[in-house]
């Protein structure tokens, strides 16, 4: 199924879902150092391969990480294609002066915040679809 690509109906369905836990990213020189982790992403850069995992699993790994994360799923099914979106939720995030880490999946959007930052950052989302932001 094709994602939506009409900005206007992107806004009035993004539905955001705040995932339970914290998050981290870190970043390693070997994938071997998380062989078996439960990873919710990936990749790989000049410096090494940064992951984003439960800090929990970070913690049990022994991987440093100095930014703790909350996760907030877009559950609107944007197309890859979609153009001003990604504008569109920073810019409402950046006017409440919230941080905002984003990984786009096939299906939606994925924006990681700072944990304190969470439900202002839900709330922005929320004005945001509204048409209030």
């Amino acid at each position: 199924m094709t994602g939506e690509t009409s900005l206007a109906v992107l806004l009035r369905s993004l539905a955001p879902h705040l995932n339970e836990g914290d998050y981290v990213f870190c970043s390693v020189h070997d994938a071997a150092q998380v062989a078996g982790a439960e990873l919710i992403g990936s990749i790989r850069e000049a410096e090494g391969l940064s992951v984003i995992l439960a800090r929990g699993e970070a913690d049990r790994l022994g991987l440093a990480y100095d930014y703790i994360a909350a996760w907030i799923s877009l559950t609107v099914h944007s197309a890859l294609s979609a153009v001003g979106l990604t504008a569109a939720f920073a810019n409402a995030l950046a006017a409440e002066g919230i941080s905002c880490n984003v990984i786009a999946g096939y299906h939606h959007d994925h924006l990681f915040v700072a944990r304190a930052d969470a439900e202002r950052a839900m709330a922005a989302l929320r004005q945001l679809a509204a048409g209030r932001a």
